[in-house]
């Protein structure tokens, strides 16, 4: 459990700099320059994540359960992640009009996925990951809006419908990849028993 923790500081934490700490961040880019900056943050994240990868996967072993989720439950977490990965994908385009309507939607898209993994993952280790993120992506939300009434930040422009198409058809592709075949080969659960 210890590694799960430590992963989910040095990944949620580098992940938070721009909340708590905006001023080191700048100081960081001015001294270093962006493109530095962005390769420790990298590495740091990097590190983070495997930090959690490992220490899940360790606390999966030995669970301390809370609740165990009714099995009709993983069909609505697959629906729930249907509009998660659909915004993940918008994340990645420029601004269509699903960027422009939901302002973050990586946020959102973590948000999501955090809370319908909470749905069916009642164990000590789930509850710390999947609400480690749903809490970080709250605050990381609020700070956002909060630089936005700062005028630090701006909202994105609706563009082309055709970035809309875009991250349907990519977020429709890696959703039915995660379902059939990723899910189990990265995490080691199917998603729906029996696949």
């Amino acid at each position: 459990m210890g590694l799960l923790i430590l992963g989910l500081v040095v990944f949620l934490g580098i992940h938070s700099v721009r909340i708590v700490a905006s001023d080191f961040r700048a100081s960081q880019i001015a001294a270093r320059g962006e493109n530095a900056w962005k390769g420790i943050y990298s590495v740091v994240a990097l590190i983070g994540l495997a930090l959690i990868v490992v220490g899940y996967g360790q606390a999966r072993l030995d669970p301390v359960v809370f609740w165990v989720s009714p099995s009709w439950m993983s069909h609505l977490v697959a629906l729930l992640m249907i509009p998660a990965m659909i915004l993940l994908a918008a994340s990645q385009f420029p601004a269509g009009r699903i960027k422009a309507a939901v302002k973050h939607p990586m946020l959102l898209a973590v948000k999501i996925w955090a809370l319908a993994h909470l749905l069916v993952n009642g164990d000590l280790a789930s509850v710390l990951l999947f609400g480690g993120f749903l809490a970080w992506a709250v605050v990381d939300r609020i700070s956002e809006k909060r630089r936005l009434r700062a005028g630090l930040t701006g909202n994105p422009v609706a563009g082309s419908a055709k970035w809309d198409i875009w991250s349907v058809a990519v977020g429709l592709v890696a959703y039915v990849a995660f379902v059939v075949y990723l899910h189990k080969l990265l995490i080691g659960v199917a998603p729906f028993p029996g696949m």
